[in-house]
């Protein structure tokens, strides 16, 4: 493990010991921010917008790819959590020892939130920064290591570019959208028209 590895984890873990008030929002961060990525991604999707459909597949995809690449990381290169092999971490996240390399929030949340920056520029930004305190929650909580955060946002950084660049130019990827479009119309033509006779009725 390399000692500026370890170092740079100290130094971002120990904030939670000299500021143990920001240790709750850290906690909620690391474990739970995921819901809101979530909640975003279906509502881009539910605006029923094409270009914002495309960039939801795009990051489905992009995080697919990061991870096939992640396992293969952690396949050449093993470490287990930093509570696992430092002494006095600040852990507030409990979970099973296992390989650390890399981050797997780190690339959730690169893998659709460079994307969206990708699709959106200008304030798409901010998921870019929300990515980001993610990654720097991971080590505050104690679960990995400043290099596990890194490597993922590379790996992520790297599928997220791939798939903008080359997935939506593909036929295949206008049928996708164009065939679920079709059957979404045809499954809510019916529910458009009884609430249309209902109104009327009135």
């Amino acid at each position: 493990m390399s000692e500026v590895n370890i170092q740079l984890f100290r130094a971002i873990n120990d904030l939670g010991k000299v500021y143990p008030q920001y240790n709750p929002a850290m906690f909620f961060i690391a474990e739970y921010l995921v819901l809101l990525l979530a909640l975003a991604t279906i509502g881009y999707w539910c605006t029923r917008k094409q270009s914002n459909r495309m960039m939801v597949l795009c990051g489905g995809l992009s995080f697919v790819v990061a991870e096939i690449i992640a396992k293969i990381a952690g396949m050449i290169h093993f470490n287990q959590q930093p509570f696992a092999e430092l002494s006095n971490v600040n852990q507030l996240v409990f979970k099973p020892i296992d390989n650390s390399f890399p981050s797997d929030h780190t690339i959730i949340f690169f893998s659709f939130c460079i994307t969206f920056w990708l699709f959106k520029r200008g304030w798409g930004v901010l998921w870019v920064l929300l990515a980001s305190i993610v990654g720097i929650s991971r080590i505050w909580v104690g679960v990995h290591y400043p290099a596990d955060v890194f490597a993922g946002m590379i790996i992520s950084l790297f599928s997220a570019v791939l798939v903008y660049y080359f997935f939506p130019r593909l036929k295949m990827a206008q049928k996708i959208l164009t065939i679920y479009e079709k059957g979404e119309q045809a499954a809510l033509t019916p529910f458009i028209k009884g609430k249309k006779s209902k109104s009327k009725d009135m």
